[in-house]
């Protein structure tokens, strides 16, 4: 063959290749309507700007992305937008086009719009503004929003810079420089508590101020102020357009100027060609085989929402504000921001390692840099705010993961160092957990998720201690993360909460509350991803275990308790909407039924994801609802990240090509069962028949052996009037538990303890090789009186605050009311009778309520105090008023108290009554508001 001829097919190869489309089945629309909260606005790859409409300004639940396929109105188009998150945040930067007197009334300046008139596309959206006959487009580049607006009618032209769209402003600037450019700082409060937007706005055309909401100042042309709006105005003719072009940036206004240059020109389709070939290059990176167009819309569509995020978060010279407040520079990577690491660990980010190696070394460089800068790594980072949403510290399955694949570029020692440090603190339950084995009711909320969340964190970091030989810390962080093991009732097969060293009861596995996070127990029983071998021994063997999912997906697809609305997707028990429930599927393949897993994924494959607005079956999640289909569509999934291989199912596609940094991976029907475990992996080359394994000794086998689970206390309830009987129970035939009361010598339980009086008791157990569990303690209280309690209302089942006696039982609940030792009473007055048994007199009554007004807990009104002798005729004490402010964003307890003596009295009545239908403040506005009470003292 020729030179010429050879030169001119690598020519033709390279252009077939770079010319297809991979952008042209993606459909932003998906996930826009029902609980999906995506976004349909333009967008580059993990940009920095997301220029979308919004359609909600209320803070929502459904909004959180600003934007919602059943809405009709338009208030503008901003700049920053969040893909698929329950919190609403973000819609910085607003600007919305208008014609005629220019309004900052929103209700004016917005305007009504038809889906018809819609059209979204991988970086480009465009609509039509019925008020005024508006065409909208927008597009981007990176760091730049570009925007035209085409006005078709003539008349004076208006666009509305208003920096109150959204959320709270704490500081407002904007600098016209001159008629084309202007200068803006938006530093604002929502899900992130101090966001700093920097941006520069540039027209095409000269514009007029023409009205101004702020404060003047002396400078000429600079606004101010936490109320800030800015009109430009200019005449137009009907056809006539204005471009505007707006660059953000994290660090400051020169940061804004050098961002700009991404667009140097005024040419919108050449933008947004730019923003196609850019989406092309990323989809390009799988390639999916199907005659089934919808198919192949959503697939793309999913890998394209796994890129839309994390962002990056610095400017082209490298600088970044970093989660100290301060700018620092990025000079050997890239800095991100919007890390949902408690969703995205289990699917998003194993795929980054598989197709974005060197973003996800960048990923881990900038959680180090948090780490440094911030004091740990991050939980739920948001613009350089550490929002401490969800649970775990699942930055550092991230790493053992990149780790466990050899990906480089990040400092794997100092890595670890920070991760052992989220590992070592004392917050978060984290305290009670390093001391105890577990977390209890007592010491946190959500104690059985962060018990089970903890201890899988704990074998990644276990993981990274291997690879660095740290042998101590590796045995020290694998001893914890068998923790899961202390809430795992044997008896029942559930993961459930302990309260006092025992079990919590009643329970009821399907029951949504806060012992769990955003779930239930079956949803969490099977979240032992670092020891599933472990977990199916725990229930019998593989035939039990086989059951027990069984039943899972066969039980009755309804939650009791709290209503859940991230819960959705429920086959059975099994809630693919929320992300704890995303492998459950794949454990199948443990127990050698691969058919069944096949079954469920395709199942779920098919039928939580379409070609729709409503096309997602819960919330985006940043990425990871549709990381999960991309995988599984693909044939993998990675059940325990920081393990290098995969899970398998049977590939959805004829025919998968994967573009990673280590070569073409193709699977097919034909490809090996093994190919699929080992891909992208140094023992990738050797799987060549459906069979291979690699086997491989852990070091630590015999301590994932040896650990004993501690014991559990079984008695009537924390508190008791005459007397208490105390037992344990111990997981094993050989299993002996020892007892200490009241910091006595410890000794071999043998009988039934009889308390006849208070007492605090420790005790652990011994399995049959005499190996220690850990100590664990309970307290049991004699209460101060007999007095006895008649409920005159009902309190919510999930709020019982150990039943009828809770209020007067002399135990206080603290301010984290989500412990358990609060009633909850919604929708009604709180009322209760106390019999004192015999007539005496009283001194004082003291009633103590807590308020959360983000949980719809709020101050009663009033509190009515009456005594009587007869429990007939009763006497009214005193009324006293409420005086918090139901505003406050804080958890406030007080004590409402009579200091009104009385000679003597027998009955005790109290009455609160109830703030009722929250306000329209209130992001519950129409509600129904909780009174939470605890206890009830007379002196």
């Amino acid at each position: 063959m020729s030179t010429f001829r050879f030169q001119l097919l690598i020519l033709f190869f390279t252009n077939c290749v770079f010319s297809q489309d991979f952008a042209k089945h993606v459909n932003p629309f998906i996930g826009t309507d029902g609980h999906g909260h995506t976004f349909p606005g333009a967008t580059l790859p993990y940009g920095m700007v997301q220029l979308s409409p919004d359609t909600r300004v209320d803070g929502s639940w459904d909004g959180c992305s600003g934007y919602h396929y059943s809405d009709k109105i338009i208030y503008g188009f901003s700049h920053t937008h969040l893909n698929g998150t329950g919190c609403s945040d973000y819609g910085d930067i607003m600007l919305m086009p208008s014609m005629g007197e220019p309004s900052f009334d929103n209700k004016v300046y917005s305007s009504t719009f038809l889906h018809a008139n819609e059209k979204a596309s991988a970086g480009f959206y465009g609509v039509k503004l019925d008020k005024n006959n508006i065409d909208v487009r927008l597009t981007s580049s990176t760091r730049v929003g570009f925007h035209e607006y085409t006005f078709n009618k003539e008349g004076q032209a208006n666009i509305i810079l208003d920096l109150n769209h959204r959320d709270k402003l704490l500081e407002g600037r904007i600098r016209v420089i001159d008629n084309k450019t202007v200068e803006v700082l938006r530093r604002s409060e929502a899900w992130a508590k101090d966001q700093y937007v920097y941006a520069r706005i540039e027209f095409n055309v000269p514009l007029k101020v023409n009205l101004v909401k702020g404060e003047n100042t002396k400078l000429e042309g600079l606004y101010k102020g936490t109320q800030l709006a800015i009109s430009f105005s200019k005449q137009v003719k009907k056809g006539e357009k204005i471009s505007v072009k707006v660059a953000l940036s994290p660090t400051g206004h020169d940061g804004a100027k050098l961002n700009m240059s991404e667009i140097k020109h005024w040419d919108f389709e050449k933008v947004k060609k730019d923003a196609e070939i850019v989406w092309n290059k990323e989809l390009s990176k799988i390639e999916v085989t199907s005659n089934d167009k919808d198919k192949l819309t959503v697939f793309y569509t999913a890998l394209y929402h796994t890129m839309m995020q994390p962002n990056i978060a610095e400017d082209l010279d490298g600088k970044y504000r970093g989660r100290d407040n301060k700018i620092h520079v990025a000079d050997t990577f890239d800095y991100y921001s919007v890390f949902s690491l408690w969703d995205t660990f289990r699917g998003a980010h194993p795929l980054y390692t598989l197709i974005d190696k060197k973003r996800t070394s960048d990923y881990i460089n900038t959680f180090i840099k948090q780490y440094e800068q911030g004091g740990r790594l991050p939980v739920w980072e948001l613009a350089s705010n550490e929002t401490d949403c969800m649970i775990g510290y699942h930055s550092v399955s991230v790493i053992a993961d990149a780790m466990a694949k050899g990906i480089k570029g990040f400092d794997y020692k100092k890595a670890f160092e920070a991760s052992k440090h989220s590992a070592m603190l004392d917050h978060l339950g984290l305290e009670a957990y390093k001391k105890n084995g577990f977390i209890s009711m007592d010491d946190e909320h959500e104690s059985v998720s962060k018990t089970l969340e903890y201890a899988y964190d704990d074998w990644c970091i276990a993981q990274m201690a291997k690879i660095l030989n740290k042998k101590e810390d590796y045995a020290y962080f694998m001893k914890r993360s068998q923790n899961w093991k202390n809430v795992f009732n044997w008896e029942t097969g559930f993961m459930q909460p302990k309260k006092n060293g025992g079990w919590d009861k009643p329970f009821d596995p399907r029951e949504v509350n806060n012992n769990f996070t955003e779930g239930n127990s079956w949803q969490y029983s099977f979240f032992v991803p670092q020891d599933i071998q472990g977990l199916i021994k725990a229930h019998g063997g593989k035939g039990k275990f086989e059951a027990k999912l069984d039943e899972m997906f066969n039980s009755e697809s309804k939650t009791t308790g709290r209503e859940q609305v991230d819960v959705t997707g429920l086959i059975g028990q099994y809630a693919h909407g929320n992300e704890p429930s995303h492998h459950m599927a794949y454990l199948y393949n443990y127990i050698g039924k691969p058919e069944k897993t096949t079954a469920k994924v395709h199942y779920i494959l098919n039928n939580f994801y379409k070609n729709t607005p409503d096309g997602l079956i819960g919330n985006e999640d940043c990425g990871q609802m549709s990381a999960w289909y991309v995988l599984s569509s693909m044939g993998i999934y990675n059940v325990t990240p920081g393990e290098y291989s995969w899970d398998s199912v049977i590939p959805s596609f004829e025919k998968v090509i994967i573009k990673t940094e280590n070569g073409v991976k193709t699977l097919d029907a034909k490809t090996p069962k093994s190919y699929f475990r080992y891909l992208d992996t140094d023992f990738e080359k050797y799987a060549k028949t459906d069979d291979f394994n690699v086997w491989h000794a852990e070091i630590g086998e015999n301590i994932i052996k040896d650990i004993t689970p501690v014991p559990v206390i079984k008695a009537s309830g924390k508190s008791f009037k005459d007397k208490m009987n105390i037992s344990f129970d111990t997981y094993g035939k050989d299993a002996e538990c020892f007892y200490s009361i009241n910091d006595s010598e410890f000794k071999k339980f043998d009988r039934e303890l009889i308390l006849n009086e208070s007492a605090k008791i420790k005790f652990f157990s011994t399995d049959g090789s005499k190996k220690r569990s850990d100590t664990i303690s309970a307290e049991f209280f004699k209460k101060p009186n007999n007095y006895t309690i008649s409920l005159k209302s009902k309190y919510n089942p999930q709020y019982h605050a150990g039943g009828v006696e809770g209020l007067i039982d002399g135990i206080f609940g603290s301010e984290n009311w989500r412990k358990g030792d609060w009633q909850g009473y919604q929708s009604q007055d709180f009322e209760c009778v106390i019999d004192r048994q015999t007539s005496s007199p009283i001194n004082s009554i003291s009633a103590n309520f807590l308020q959360d007004q983000r949980s719809w807990i709020l101050m009663p009104s009033q509190v009515e105090f009456y005594v009587s002798n007869d429990n007939i005729n009763f006497e009214l004490i005193e009324k006293i008023n409420n005086d918090i402010d139901p505003k406050m964003d804080k958890n406030i307890l007080k004590s409402f108290d009579s200091n009104k003596k009385m000679s003597s009295a027998r009955y005790v009545k109290l009455i609160a009554k109830n703030f009722g239908k929250l306000p329209e403040w209130h992001q519950g506005f129409g509600g129904d508001a909780f009174i939470f009470i605890d206890e009830i003292t007379i002196k």
